[in-house]
């Protein structure tokens, strides 16, 4: 079923006829082995926020695309600073979706992740106190949890003085989560990039020049080109990109 504004496949083979949630969730699937994703929204000048906070740059088309990649996902992984700056409620999904997660054999939820190096959270965010599973904080073995984090979250200590975030990823793997969605923000983006663990990016490019001001979907130190093939092209009637890159 179609909900919203259409959305139609550019490219490969193009479709007159909109895309239902179906047919969206077979575009953007499960792979057969473990796997990071990666999902941003950016302006066409590159912009990763408007206003300071990227749901100025999210319509109809994204949110729908963003909860079918919450979907798909075992591990929904986000930075703490995006987590604090982006107030991230619980991560919950409709009856429809976690129908869907159980009929074929995952959890009805995936699990939040957040990477923290200082772990500067608050245990009382909705992010932790409210989540339907219990959340896994990512961060290496010197940070020291503030009270009452440890009552809400389980901690993973992976590297010393800072994050290992290739460690990081295969404790998750080892856990039953190999379908792993990145949110950001941009820090943790150029991170994953340097560290060459990302396998997907999905890109909606809203159709707005944002102007200067506004960071990049990635930051960070710089590292080397990494190529990310070109998977689908989709739009939707208002305008927006969905841009799907993956390696093989």
């Amino acid at each position: 079923m179609t909900v919203g504004i259409p959305i139609r496949r550019l490219w490969p083979e193009p479709s007159t006829e909109p895309l239902d949630d179906a047919a969206l969730t077979a575009l953007y699937g499960r792979a057969d082995q473990p796997r990071l994703r990666v999902n941003f929204v950016s302006s066409l000048d590159g912009a990763v926020t408007v206003d300071g906070y990227s749901a100025g740059l999210s319509g109809a088309p994204d949110k729908r695309v963003f909860g079918l990649l919450r979907m798909l996902c075992d591990a929904l992984v986000v930075a703490a600073g995006t987590l604090r700056h982006e107030g991230y409620r619980a991560v919950r999904l409709s009856e429809t979706r976690r129908a869907w997660r159980q009929a074929n054999g995952l959890a009805a939820y995936p699990t939040l992740v957040v990477v923290s190096g200082s772990l500067g959270l608050d245990p009382a965010q909705a992010a932790f106190a409210d989540a339907p599973v219990r959340p896994i904080v990512l961060t290496h073995s010197d940070a020291e949890p503030p009270p009452g984090l440890t009552d809400v979250a389980d901690l993973l200590r992976c590297g010393t003085g800072r994050v290992d975030l290739a460690a990081g990823l295969a404790e998750l793997h080892g856990r039953g989560l190999p379908q792993v969605l990145c949110e950001g923000g941009p820090h943790l983006l150029g991170a994953l990039t340097a560290a060459d663990l990302v396998d997907e990016l999905c890109l909606t490019v809203a159709p707005l020049l944002a102007g200067p001001g506004a960071g990049r979907i990635t930051a960070g130190d710089a590292s080397a080109p990494r190529h990310l093939p070109l998977r689908h092209v989709l739009a939707a009637d208002d305008g927006v990109l969905m841009l799907r890159h993956a390696r093989p």
